[in-house]
This record gives structure tokens, sequence and C-alpha cells, in this order.
């Protein structure tokens, strides 16, 4: 189990963040906040800047504005450690290799051809047990099926144990007990750890019963809350009218 006290930060604040891409402005005016200890998930339409959002949060693109990461004192972090999941492991389902060796590449400089140290199997060990994937350890890749894959790379964005995790659509096309027990997975890393993660997910059910905050973002960030707050807002109502005139999607 993780550490919670190894967390050293409180919160993520973005003020006035804006994303200027090939002369549009993909994001305008960003404000929000994201809280260590808590899953925050992000929702919208496509072409809402979700991904640009989590590139700028990640550093990998620039943007206007400011992001600010604090510890408790309201003091700035410095060297803030970032965990991401994409939404899938793109490879070769054909290619000889096995999640032993995927995540000895990650762990260890050396190459995997020259042999796995005890250390290494060690810690891939520990690693896979905290995504309760354990058992997968010496299966070839091509054989995980999406779930599992998704908690290979879950495991992969927790060493070293991050302050921020991003998880970008992390169980699109995964089974409902792929979905669940990814996510369940995700709440214990949260209670151990004590970190702060951003999801992006578009099924708003799924948001409604796991996320402790939710943000809208049209641009620019349009409602921010619990998700019965989020949910229940004239804001999410223009966004996704049709879906709020059916029966409620969290029952």
């Amino acid at each position: 189990m993780l550490n919670r006290d190894a967390c050293r930060l409180c919160r993520i604040d973005l003020s006035h963040v804006s994303v200027t891409r090939g002369g549009q402005e993909v994001l305008h005016d960003v404000n929000m906040h994201i809280h260590c200890g808590q899953l925050t998930m992000l929702i919208g339409q496509n072409g809402a800047g979700k991904t640009t959002l989590i590139r700028a949060l990640l550093g990998e693109i620039p943007y206007q504005g400011s992001i600010r990461h604090e510890d408790g004192d309201q003091h700035e972090v410095p060297h803030l450690t970032k965990g991401y999941v994409p939404q899938q492991l793109e490879f070769d389902r054909d290619m000889p290799v096995t999640v032993r060796d995927l995540m000895a590449a990650s762990f260890s400089k050396r190459p995997v051809w020259t042999g796995i140290s005890k250390k290494t199997d060690e810690k891939i060990m520990k690693a896979l047990e905290r995504v309760h994937a354990e058992g997968l350890i010496m299966r070839p890749l091509g054989r995980c099926s999406g779930g599992e894959l998704q908690r290979i790379l879950l495991a992969l964005a927790m060493e070293p144990a991050p302050d921020l995790l991003v998880l970008d659509e992390p169980i699109s096309g995964v089974d409902e007990n792929g979905q669940r027990l990814f996510l369940d997975t995700v709440n214990e890393l949260r209670f151990g750890a004590h970190m702060a993660i951003l999801m992006v997910s578009h099924d708003l059910k799924l948001v409604h019963e796991y996320a402790d905050q939710v943000i809208l973002l049209d641009r620019s960030v349009l409602v921010q809350g619990p998700p019965q707050v989020v949910f229940g807002s004239a804001e999410f109502g223009s966004v996704f009218g049709k879906r709020r005139e059916r029966a409620p999607l969290w029952k």
C-alpha cells in the first residue's frame, strides 16, 4: 500500500488558462481546481477542449495564465510528479512481448534482452499487485483484454507514485466489469496515496457514481462541483439536453 504521507500536494489551481492552436482559441479563460485525495472527472462534448486541457496540465503544450501546484500551506510544490494513462496502448498484438517485458523496459535502464534482475522483478510484482493484476505478469500483451491492459498502464503510471494522476478516457471500449474493476482500483489508490486524480470520461452514469467533483468543459469551465450539483445545473442541461430528457442515467 502506498503511503498517504508521501503526497506533498494539496491542490492544483488553474487560473485564467487559455490555449491557442493554429490561430484558434481552443481553451478560453479556464478557472478550476483539483484537490488531493479526490477523483475529479472532466466531462464535455467532443471538441470541448478536454484533451488540450490535459496536455496543458502535463506541460506538453504552451498556455497563457497560470497552473499552480500548492501544498497544505499554500506554498508552490516544485517538480510535480505526474502519472498518465492514455485511452489505449497502441502496439502490435503479434509481438512476443509479455507484461513482464513491458514493465521491465520501463522500470530498468538495462535492456530486457540481457535479462531481468530480481530487484526489477520484485518491483514489477509490487506494481501489478497494487492494481490487482499480478496474475498477468507472464501473459503476452496481445492476449490481455482491454481492461487488463488499462490496469497494466495504471501500474506503470503509479511508478513512481505521482502527485497528480491523469486518466484520459481509460475505460473507453472496456466492458462493464472491466470498467468497474478499473475505477474501484483507482479509488483504492486514491485513498492509499492521497493523490490528485483527473479523469476524462463520456460515461455519465459512472461519472455520477464515482466522481467526487465534476468539471463540465466547453472551451471554458461551465460549472464545477459535486456530481449532483453539476448534473442538476442549467449548464449541464444545455450541453447534454437530449440526454436529460430520458430517465436519470445513474439509476
